[in-house]
């Protein structure tokens, strides 16, 4: 049986998921959205940043998110900036599927991580993601644009926000965009921690 397609991302309070500038992208205000995971055992142990750091419900979520996940798709800004900030084991450890108008042959990485580049659009890349994950869900990895297209396209079926209490003022907003006429949420999750709100959301078409 095929996993569900779903996305997981952070947000600032009024509504941004990263900075403008691809240059600003790993910058003070993304660093500041993302404060609540780095402190977190399973995000440290990812990313062999050492050993130790906080368990509990937050470090719980993102290590679920990451077994659940067979393979991701991402968009090519989201790509490009990770390509200089990931280390050499990108954090992955699964295939990654880019979406490109380039060609390019398959970058293979340390620790299990494949980044395939996907020039036929983002329905052929989910194809292969669903193929490479089996019956393990397929993760929207981003960035917002490439959400976006699959939200709109009707092509995902449940999503997480951790809500972080920050203001941006601006940015590249999660939902701007969106055919709202065509998408309508369940709420199917909520929960607190001392950093941050989970909200998670099934996505049924209108």
């Amino acid at each position: 049986m095929a996993g569900k397609v779903f996305f997981s991302v952070s947000m600032s309070l009024d509504g941004f998921i990263a900075p403008e500038s691809p240059e600003d992208l790993m910058g003070r205000q993304w660093v500041e959205l993302q404060r609540w995971i780095f402190p977190l055992r399973f995000f440290r142990e990812n990313l062999k940043l050492g050993k130790g750091g906080e368990e509990g419900r937050d470090n719980e979520i993102v290590r679920k998110t990451f077994e659940r996940t067979g393979a991701s798709v991402m968009g090519r800004r989201l790509f490009d900036a990770g390509e200089q900030a990931w280390p050499e084991e990108a954090p992955f450890h699964t295939p990654v599927f880019v979406v490109t108008h380039e060609k390019r042959d398959p970058w293979e990485r340390p620790g299990g991580t494949t980044f395939h580049f996907v020039n036929d659009g983002i329905e052929a890349a989910l194809d292969q993601a669903r193929e490479a994950a089996g019956d393990r869900d397929v993760r929207i990895a981003g960035g917002g644009a490439t959400i976006l297209q699959y939200v709109n396209a009707g092509l995902i079926d449940e999503f997480s926000i951790a809500l972080s209490p920050v203001l941006f003022g601006s940015g590249i907003r999660l939902f701007e965009g969106v055919d709202a006429g065509r998408v309508a949420l369940e709420q199917v999750g909520a929960e607190p921690s001392p950093r941050v709100t989970h909200l998670t959301y099934a996505v049924r078409e209108r």
